[in-house]
C-alpha cells in the first residue's frame, strides 16, 4: 500500500541531459569497468544494473558499437573484490562503476587515476575515500548513501515500533562495514534520551549470526539493528529468519530486507542511483573530470513497515508511524 510518493530532483539528472544523440561518439570504442560486492544471483542488484545499462543506452552508449562493459561480481568476498578491482584496472577502462563501500576500498588501491563512479557505499568521508563531497577531487565521485545522524532514526525508530526494548545491539561484520563509529554519536545520543542500553554486536562469519541473535535474546527487552553492510545485505534472509525465530525486533537500512520480511527498514533507495550513476559516466565520457563533480547525498528515505510482520511479534504499530510510512507490506 503506497503511503507516500517523492518525487526528488537531483543535480546531474537525466533532465539535465535530455538529448541521447549528445552521447554519440565517433572514433574508438569506450570501455566501463563494473566490480559489484554483491551476488550475481541477487535479483534487486541484477535490475539495478539492467538500470543503468538502460540509462547510458538512452544517452546514446550502445553495447557492441560505442561502448563495451566488463562485469565482475565479487560477493561479499575481500579476496574477490581485490583480484577483480586489479583485474579491471589492468584493462584501463574509461571509467569504473563501483558497488558497495569495500569495492571502492579496493579500486582505489589500485588506481589513482582511473575515473570512479560510486553508489551504494555507506560514506565516503569516513571511509577514507574523500575528503570533501562538494569539490571531491582526484578521481573519484559518484553517490553515498548514508549520514551520521541516520544512527539514532533506526533507534527511535525501533523504540516507537517496540517500545518494550530497553536493549539494542548493533550487527555488522568489522570487514565489510562502513566503521561503525561513524554512527555511534547519534546512536548514543538516542539511546540516552530512550533509556536504552546500545552496544556492538560484531559477527566475522555467517555461522555467527543465529548465536549472537539468540544470545541477545536470552534476556528480555532485546532489539536489533541491522547495520550497513555488504555482509548484512548478502545475509538479510538468515537475519530475517533468526529475527523471527527468536522474536527480536529489528530495524533494517535497506527495503529489500522488509521486503523480505523484516520489521521495518529505513534508508535510502538503492534503485534510483544507478541511472544517476550513468549519467556521471556520461558525463565523464564527454570530458569532465570526476573530481570536480560532487558527491550527492539522497533526498528521499523510505520508512517501510511490515504489518504481517508485527503482528507474528505482537507489536500494534502506532498510528503516527503509519502515517509516516512510505509504504506498508501486509
Amino acid at each position: 500500500m503506497k503511503r507516500r510518493e517523492f518525487i526528488s530532483l537531483i543535480g546531474g539528472s537525466a533532465a539535465v541531459w535530455p538529448f541521447a544523440v549528445r552521447a554519440q561518439q565517433p572514433g574508438r570504442l569506450r570501455r566501463i569497468g563494473v566490480l559489484i560486492g554483491f551476488a550475481e544471483s541477487d535479483p534487486a542488484v541484477q535490475s539495478w544494473l539492467g538500470a543503468f545499462r538502460g540509462t547510458l543506452a538512452k544517452l546514446g552508449w550502445t553495447e557492441g558499437s560505442n561502448l563495451r562493459i566488463e562485469v565482475r561480481w565479487a560477493g561479499d568476498d575481500p579476496d574477490r573484490m581485490k583480484t577483480f578491482a586489479k583485474e579491471l584496472v589492468d584493462l584501463r577502462p574509461d571509467a569504473i562503476l563501483s558497488v558497495t563501500t569495500p569495492v571502492t576500498g579496493a579500486l582505489i588501491r589500485e588506481t589513482q587515476t582511473i575515473p570512479i563512479v560510486i553508489v551504494t557505499v555507506a560514506d565516503p568521508i569516513s571511509s577514507g575515500f574523500v575528503a570533501n563531497l562538494g569539490r571531491p577531487g582526484g578521481n573519484l565521485s559518484g553517490f553515498a548513501l548514508y549520514e551520521p545522524s541516520m544512527g539514532g532514526k533506526w533507534l527511535e525508530l525501533l523504540k516507537q515500533i517496540a517500545p518494550g526494548v530497553t536493549r539494542m545491539a548493533l550487527l555488522f561484520n568489522p570487514a565489510t562495514t562502513v566503521p561503525v563509529k561513524f554512527y555511534m554519536s547519534s546512536i548514543e545520543a538516542a539511546a540516552s534520551s530512550f533509556a536504552i542500553q546500545a552496544h556492538t554486536a560484531p559477527v566475522h562469519a555467517k555461522d555467527e549470526i543465529e548465536g549472537v541473535i539468540a544470545t541477545l535474546a536470552g534476556n528480555p527487552g532485546a532489539g536489533l539493528i541491522v547495520m550497513p553492510d555488504l555482509f548484512n545485505t548478502v545475509n538479510r534472509d538468515l537475519i530475517i529468519a533468526m529475527a523471527a525465530r527468536y522474536r527480536v525486533p529489528a530495524i533494517y537500512f535497506f527495503r529489500s530486507f522488509a521486503d523480505s520480511g523484516g520489521l521495518i527498514s529505513y534508508g535510502p533507495d538503492f534503485a534510483e542511483q544507478y541511472p544517476q550513476a550513468a549519467e556521471y559516466i556520461d558525463r565523464i565520457l564527454k570530458g569532465e573530470k570526476p573530481g570536480d563533480l560532487p558527491i550527492q547525498m539522497p533526498i528521499k528515505v523510505p520508512l517501510i513497515i511490515n504489518l504481517k510482520t508485527s503482528k507474528a511479534l505482537g507489536l500494534d504499530v502506532p498510528v503516527h508511524l503509519l502515517q509516516l510510512a512510505h509504504e506498508i507490506i501486509e
